[in-house]
């Protein structure tokens, strides 16, 4: 699962970076990607600044249509036509939603600043794995309002209430849930109620409890959680881990677990 990757309508720079990865040895032959709500504007001076248009008036933050977008790329199969979708449900519509009584984009203002999504997945045992992905916005960059604040903390219980059935069926197979939250646990910024929430559910397991996924040691913040790997409690976690840091490739690090399918005694 990726962030921060650019959609376009035909898939070319996706379908690009597959193949550039299987020429360097990680096959990944199956992906996808939905149109992100990053860059698609709401018609609404969110922002405050007297103009229409801009990147913090869409409805996810973008200079253009799918900028930073979301991407899945898979060894196993996708069901694409199944794939649920949740990005357009509006931020008010969440049971218990903390947006403003006068925000200025209440009507129309999505709740996903970039995506929500359950993509299934087809595993060899015949079983299927739903994998639950999301990019929420950080949780700053606004003011005494706390607009973001709030914001990313209802993107993360967003799936409280998929689990529990209250946004359409809940997820009847295994899954991992997986993304970045913008959000620790206990450091910076952000309404950490809701991100211990989710950690604490007993429907997850958390396999890489207390590690850190990105170094904002340049922005005198350090090591911090922000990004996660899920699994629905029923799996079974062989292994997991956090790859090495490396600077070239920015400050966040690649999360990854090992799990297993099928009856306990499957080989």
């Amino acid at each position: 699962m990726l962030t921060d990757i650019d959609y376009d309508a035909g898939g070319a720079a996706l379908a690009a970076l597959a193949a550039r990865m299987g020429a360097l040895g990680a096959d990944y032959p199956h992906h996808f990607a939905a149109r992100p709500n990053t860059g698609l504007g709401t018609g609404r001076d969110v922002d405050g600044d007297g103009r229409r248009g801009g990147p913090r008036d869409a409805q996810g933050y973008g200079t253009y249509a799918g900028e930073g977008g979301m991407a899945v790329l898979s060894r196993l199969p996708v069901d694409a036509e199944a794939v649920r979708d949740l990005s357009g449900l509006l931020w008010r519509d969440l049971p218990g939603s903390l947006i403003a009584a006068d925000d200025p984009a209440r009507d129309v203002q999505r709740l996903s600043s970039s995506g929500h999504w359950i993509v299934p997945v087809a595993v060899p045992d015949g079983t299927r794995l739903d994998l639950l992905v999301w990019h929420a916005t950080p949780p700053v960059f606004d003011g005494p309002e706390d607009r973001n604040g709030r914001r990313n903390a209802d993107e993360t219980r967003l799936w409280q209430h998929v689990l529990d059935g209250a946004l359409g069926p809940p997820p009847t197979a295994s899954f991992v849930l997986t993304g970045n939250a913008n959000l620790d646990p206990d450091r910076g910024e952000g309404r950490h109620e809701a991100i211990r929430a989710l950690l604490s559910d007993p429907r997850l397991a958390d396999p890489l409890a207390g590690g850190a996924s990105v170094d904002w040691t340049r922005l005198g913040l350090g090591p911090m959680r922000v990004s996660y790997l899920l699994p629905s409690s029923g799996l079974r976690v062989v292994a997991a881990g956090t790859a090495a840091r490396d600077p070239a490739a920015g400050d966040h690090r690649l999360l990854w677990i090992e799990v297993e399918t099928g009856p306990p005694d499957a080989p």
